[in-house]
């Protein structure tokens, strides 16, 4: 995406978000202003904040999800990392998930209906990188809806991540709860 078609699709889907997806306290205030004082949020550059995506890869049956043992970060979580451009914001996290994972034959959740809505959009804090003179920052985070087979194999990117695995799908209630109460409205018991 070009810059300028960047910006309108990211406000566009914040906007949709807050009308048709977000809880009661999700206000997205600091996304919202950098957003308005046209913030190059597609750059890993820009402070106080910037754009990221990822994936939550679920088996089919809901049980399970695909989590990384994050290099950096030293903790599970579902794969994801900086904005790449991408046609659509889900291409980028699609493309995160295949990379640090291998995991292939990744289908976008039919909650998102084919759109690129995300399910949960994250504003979290991260220490930042000192080896890139990078100061503590916020990583808005658009996070979408995937399923994949377990069965399939898992070539983890070692670069980035320890390991890949999947994990029972409560795991997420540890790093991501808003995703975990979300998919928890939204998925028949079973």
């Amino acid at each position: 995406m070009q810059p300028a078609a960047f910006d309108t699709a990211l406000a566009a889907t914040v906007q949709r978000y807050l009308a048709d997806v977000a809880g009661p306290r999700e206000h997205l205030s600091l996304l919202r202003w950098q957003i308005a004082q046209g913030h190059r949020l597609d750059q890993r550059t820009t402070f106080p904040g910037h754009l990221t995506t990822s994936a939550v890869i679920l088996s089919p049956d809901h049980r399970q999800t695909l989590l990384i043992d994050h290099v950096t970060i030293g903790r599970w979580l579902q794969p994801g990392g900086h904005y790449e451009a991408a046609d659509a914001f889900h291409l980028s996290a699609l493309r995160e998930a295949e990379e640090e994972t291998g995991v292939t034959g990744l289908a976008l959740h039919p909650w998102h209906m084919g759109g690129d809505l995300p399910f949960v959009i994250d504003s979290h804090d991260v220490p930042g990188k000192p080896a890139r003179n990078e100061p503590p920052h916020v990583h808005h985070d658009l996070q979408y809806l995937f399923i994949a087979d377990p069965a399939l194999p898992l070539v983890p990117q070692l670069e980035e991540v320890h390991a890949a695995k999947w994990c029972d799908v409560t795991m997420l209630g540890d790093f991501a709860p808003k995703v975990l109460e979300r998919l928890n409205a939204v998925t028949p018991p079973g």
